[in-house]
């Protein structure tokens, strides 16, 4: 059975372990039918988070982030009881961007019934050079930037953001998502009225010439006019070009962390 104690906070001694090579394939497979064999209260939050120990019929252990439906709390600018499923919309938005940097996700019944389970990835310690990443102007930053635009990021904070021990980047915490109505609010400002890359253009035309597939993606999850709404903001992106400015009263999360 997986450890379930998770590091959930930096610790400069730890032992590194080496992670398991899955495809992603075998990771949703994993994530969508091995056995709950552990649970524990993440202890901060405003929704009721879990880390659990999941364990396949063939013997194969992995930790997840489990977020039930029933743990969420009433929002009054979010329909009730949709939270988890726009975690696993914004796994996959970054899938068909071909951004992958959402950890994979999947929505399934677990202990406190149903709500999103999410591969955990376990952050290497914070040191000084990281924090100069996050603060930079690279294109891999650029992408994240790009992508709570898209997504109406409405909780987009420091601490939703990691790198692994390879040094990959990865965001999480995408339960404020896809609102219908502007709720953008991020602390990364890097970009504000920067010509959006060249590179990432191209993501979204490719969007835009089959936009058929992201809806077929994203229609168990999200209501038609939201996902009409993130369709039109991959338009406007590519009619502007460039990133809009941002209001300091409007755009910042609550909370820095």
């Amino acid at each position: 059975m997986a450890d379930l104690y998770l590091e959930l906070r930096d610790n400069e001694d730890d032992v590194v372990s080496t992670p398991v090579a899955r495809s992603e394939a075998e990771t949703l497979e994993l994530l969508e039918t091995a056995d709950f064999t552990a649970s524990q209260l993440v202890p901060w939050g405003s929704n009721y988070t879990f880390a659990v120990a999941l364990e396949s019929a063939g013997g194969q252990s992995q930790l997840a982030i489990y977020k039930p439906c029933g743990g969420e709390a009433p929002l009054y600018d979010f329909p009730p009881g949709t939270l988890y499923r726009r975690e696993r919309a914004a796994y996959l938005f970054s899938r068909e961007l071909g951004w992958d940097f959402v950890p994979p996700t999947v929505v399934r019944s677990g202990p406190h019934g149903i709500g999103s389970v999410q591969l955990y990835v376990k952050p290497r310690p914070q040191t000084e050079r990281d924090q100069q990443f996050w603060a930079g102007s690279s294109i891999e930053i650029e992408r994240f930037v790009l992508f709570d635009h898209l997504t109406n990021n409405a909780d987009r904070k420091i601490g939703h953001l990691l790198r692994d021990r390879s040094g990959k980047a990865w965001g999480i915490d995408h339960g404020l998502t896809f609102n219908e109505y502007p709720k953008l609010r991020t602390v990364l400002w890097q970009f504000v009225g920067e010509p959006v890359s060249d590179e990432l253009m191209d993501d979204l035309r490719a969007i835009e010439r089959n936009p058929c597939r992201m809806e077929t993606a994203l229609a168990p999850y999200l209501d038609p006019a939201e996902i009409e709404q993130a369709l039109h903001r991959v338009r406007r992106f590519l009619a502007m070009g460039r990133y809009p400015p941002l209001n300091p009263r409007r755009n910042v999360p609550y909370g820095w962390w």
